[in-house]
């Protein structure tokens, strides 16, 4: 697979699938998943997110359609506090994709969105009250979310 942006963690791989942390079994490792599971340790082991309060691969139902969200974050309260999308590596991180998440938070709500492509990492800060956003220079410690 791809070097990738992020550090380097040490994964189960065995016949072409990933074990994942969070769902607690192997899944196909296809591009998309190999950064989804770079970002997932990325975010416990460097921003100490608690492994915990993850999801990955959750399904939504928005506007009369099932989607699923790569990565959510939760509070201690069972808030959603931050969306993750995940792209593969050659796929650009670009307005269709920002468009994405801004419709899965219609839904959640979360105040932080991100964006990577395991290249390339957006993180967004909304403020609800306001209705503005703002592009954070890196991706913030999860006590910095809550």
């Amino acid at each position: 697979m791809q070097q990738l942006n992020l550090p380097s963690y040490n994964f189960s791989i065995k016949d072409g699938e990933i074990f994942d942390i969070i769902r607690k079994k192997y899944v196909r490792l296809t591009p998309e998943e190999w950064v989804r599971q770079h970002f997932v340790r990325f975010l416990i082991e460097e921003k100490d997110f608690p492994k915990s309060l993850m999801s990955t691969e959750t399904a939504l139902r928005l506007f009369n359609t099932i989607k699923r969200t790569d990565i959510t974050v939760f509070s201690n309260s069972g808030d959603v506090v931050a969306v993750v999308e995940c792209k593969a590596p050659t796929v650009e991180i670009n307005q269709t994709t920002f468009s994405q998440i801004a419709r899965y938070n219609i839904k959640l709500q979360a105040r932080f969105l991100m964006l990577t492509n395991g290249l390339t990492h957006y993180c967004i800060k909304l403020d609800k009250d306001t209705k503005k956003y703002e592009f954070l220079k890196e991706i913030p410690k999860y006590n910095e979310l809550i």
